[in-house]
Order: structure tokens, then C-alpha cells, then sequence
């Protein structure tokens, strides 16, 4: 039960012009609990996947753009007849990966031909597998490390990812702390109020005239004091004749 869950999670984009052909895997393919997608050429292969291909060929453009309008569905293996009009499985094989973004899906080849050259061609430029038609349930089998394999990596992709935004963000942080730091105020010495200085003189003028006051009187109260009217001489018995 788990382990069907588990591969139902996988969905495959099968590519095949020959209806018997495209029924029959993906009969084989729900037999092996894979959600499955099925179109009839390379061109609706590459609009499924959010790609369409350019009408004119033009050697300064990519042979595919974005597709806005594609259906948002993770696709984790595409499986594709070879001999197709049009766009054969060898260049819908190139044009996923020769594309930043689906690169990473595995790409599977059928051929009811067994011709050893196609084959190693297929390979060298990135196929997973090629099967020789008519595909067995046992083929399919083949099927499950590849697509697990690009889990793991994509999943192992999107913890760098992850990390690396925090690590920015964490960084960004500390930038902000550190310029509010800088563009906070300092703090300044004490300043002596200047209220209190003139108040201050003022008091200090203040005892400086009562301590001359006091001294002035101290001095006049010596100069009428008992004492010094004996020091001064006294003139006894003179009287003065006008």
C-alpha cells in the first residue's frame, strides 16, 4: 500500500504517434500505479513541459521558448517513440535537454527497430533507457531509479537553495543591525547647565559682598571699641581762649 502510494507520486509524459502504441503504455504504465500523461507528438510534448517550438528557425533564437500557458504538472520521466513525423524522439531528446529548466527529466526511447547506431546515439546524447518495442511491464521496472534518483536530486537541490537564503537572509540581518548602530546617536559628555552658572556666580558675588560687609563692620566695631579710645591721647585742664 505504501509502496504504491510512493509510485503514484511519479508522473510520466508518454510521446507516441500510434494510438495502439500510446494505449498500451499507458495501460502498462497505471498497471505500475505511475500517473500518466499521453500526447501524439514531440510539438504537444514540448507544450505540456511549458516549451513550444519556434515556427521559423532562426540560429540567434532557441529552438524552443517558454509557454505561458502550459498546464502547471510536475512531469518527472518522459517516455517517446522514436520514428514519429515531424519531430522524431531523438529531437524532442535534445530539445529537453538542450532546455535549462527540463534537463533534469529523464528521457526513455522506444523503437520497434533494433538499429545498434540510433541507439547509441539516443544514449550519448542523455537517454536513460531504450526499449525495444513492443515494452514490457518488466521494462517499466527499469523506470523507478531514474525517477527517484531525479527526486533525490531535485529535492537535495532545493535544500542548497533553502540554506542559501537563509544564510542571505541571516546576512542582510546583521547589515541591517550594523547600520542602525552607525546612524544611532552617540552619546555626548555632560554638559554644566548654563542656568546654573550665572546662578552659581551670582551666589558666589553674593557671599563675596556679605564677607566685606562683615569685615567692614568688624572693622568700624574695632574702631569704636573701649580700646582704641585709650590709645587716643587725652587733653585734661587746657582750655582755649578766642
Amino acid at each position: 500500500m505504501g509502496m504504491a502510494a510512493a509510485e503514484s507520486q511519479f508522473h510520466v509524459l508518454a510521446v507516441d504517434d500510434s494510438i495502439i502504441d500510446r494505449k498500451l503504455i499507458e495501460r502498462l504504465l497505471r498497471t505500475s500505479s505511475y500517473q500518466v500523461t499521453t500526447v501524439d507528438s514531440g510539438s504537444k510534448a514540448l507544450e505540456f513541459l511549458g516549451l513550444r517550438e519556434n515556427e521559423n528557425t532562426n540560429p540567434s533564437t532557441p529552438s524552443v521558448s517558454p509557454n505561458n500557458n502550459h498546464q502547471e504538472v510536475e512531469v518527472n520521466l518522459v517516455i517517446t517513440d522514436y520514428c514519429m513525423p515531424g519531430m522524431t524522439g531523438y529531437d524532442l531528446l535534445k530539445k529537453i535537454k538542450e532546455s535549462s529548466s527540463l534537463r533534469n527529466i529523464p528521457v526513455v526511447i522506444m523503437s520497434s527497430e533494433n538499429v545498434p547506431s540510433r541507439i547509441s546515439r539516443c544514449l550519448e546524447e542523455g537517454a536513460e533507457e531504450f526499449f525495444l518495442k513492443p515494452v514490457r511491464l518488466s521494462d517499466l521496472n527499469k523506470l523507478k531509479p531514474h525517477m527517484k534518483k531525479t527526486k533525490s536530486k531535485e529535492q537535495r537541490q532545493v535544500t542548497a537553495e533553502e540554506i542559501e537564503n537563509s544564510q542571505v537572509l541571516q546576512h542582510q540581518t546583521q547589515q541591517i543591525l550594523q547600520n542602525d548602530q552607525q546612524q544611532a546617536p552617540k552619546p555626548q559628555d555632560p554638559q554644566p547647565d548654563s542656568e546654573s552658572r550665572p546662578q552659581q556666580t551670582i551666589e558666589q558675588q553674593q557671599q563675596s559682598l556679605q564677607q566685606a560687609n562683615n569685615n567692614k563692620r568688624k572693622t568700624m566695631e574695632q574702631g569704636l571699641s573701649p580700646e582704641t579710645d585709650r590709645t587716643r591721647p587725652r587733653y585734661s585742664g587746657i582750655a582755649t581762649v578766642v
